[in-house]
């Protein structure tokens, strides 16, 4: 399956006409864009931290084994 996207702004004037497009390939489905858009630059979560956290709770010391 193949989707074409069209964004949530521009759905008036592109979808009806994306959709007449495709309509004899039965492989291409025109959809609209529902994903959250909004938002001012900075209101969201940093994402200079990519690394995973550290796993909460406390962990059992490991032993070095003797040596032989």
């Amino acid at each position: 399956m193949i989707y074409c996207v069209v964004p949530r702004p521009l759905e008036g004037e592109l979808f009806d006409r994306l959709t007449d497009y495709y309509k004899d390939e039965p492989n291409v489905e025109v959809i609209v864009d529902r994903r959250g858009q909004g938002g001012l630059p900075g209101d969201h979560p940093s994402f200079k931290e990519k690394r995973r956290r550290r796993a909460k709770g406390s962990f059992p010391t490991i032993e070095s084994p003797p040596d032989a």
